[in-house]
């Protein structure tokens, strides 16, 4: 018998979904000083799994060279922490968080990140969980990026706003825009991966 595959939803179906409860802006932040180092630390270090996505600066000339990631976000359940890579006093820690095979880092399109991440910070992306190939796992035959991935798993709209996708992501002080937009996409990771971990059953032990 032939293998029935689920349809991936139409871009008329997500929209008509309820928007992406995210974080709000209180509770994101730009890790720059001494003293939001020490917040993120205590906060990321006690978890085993955190969303994780990257922003890059995009570029508009043939052969221009891709210098990033020149964000990375990591979010707990209750917080999202921005690293701006160009902060050489937040990249110890960021660097620990990356390498860590006790904090699980789980994203969308991670093969991707790897060899950026390796060469930009000098540190492996280890202990990394793909959400693409697990959304899979439902009864999709291709692959299932973010956006109709938290449609269906969480039943959410997650907008994506063109000008900020596209907006510069190498500024070490980012727009309220640009926060928002970068936490809650390392932030949806993380709420389909826990969706996705009663769904079928994982069996992983998550301290969050």
């Amino acid at each position: 018998m032939t293998k029935k595959y689920l349809d991936r939803p139409t871009k008329e179906q997500i929209n008509a979904l309820p928007e992406f409860k995210g974080l709000i802006l209180d509770n994101i932040y730009l890790v720059h000083s001494a003293e939001d180092i020490a917040f993120a630390r205590e906060k990321i270090l006690q978890v085993s799994h955190v969303g994780f996505d990257t922003e890059s600066k995009p570029t508009f000339v043939a052969k221009e060279a891709n210098t990033g990631p020149h964000l990375v976000q990591i979010c707990t359940l209750d917080e999202g922490f921005l690293f701006s890579v160009a902060n050489e006093e937040s990249n110890p820690l960021l660097a620990e968080i990356l390498e860590s095979e006790k904090i699980v880092k789980v994203g969308f399109g991670l093969k991707s990140d790897r060899g950026p991440v390796q060469r930009k910070l000098g540190v492996n992306l280890n202990a990394a969980s793909e959400l693409t190939s697990l959304v899979k796992r439902l009864g999709y035959r291709q692959a299932v990026g973010m956006k109709p991935s938290v449609a269906i798993v969480l039943g959410e709209n997650l907008r994506k706003s063109k000008k900020v996708t596209l907006s510069n992501w190498s500024k070490e002080v980012l727009t309220e825009s640009q926060m928002l937009y970068a936490a809650n996409d390392a932030y949806a990771c993380l709420r389909v991966f826990l969706a996705l971990n009663e769904r079928l059953d994982l069996d992983q032990s998550i301290r969050m």
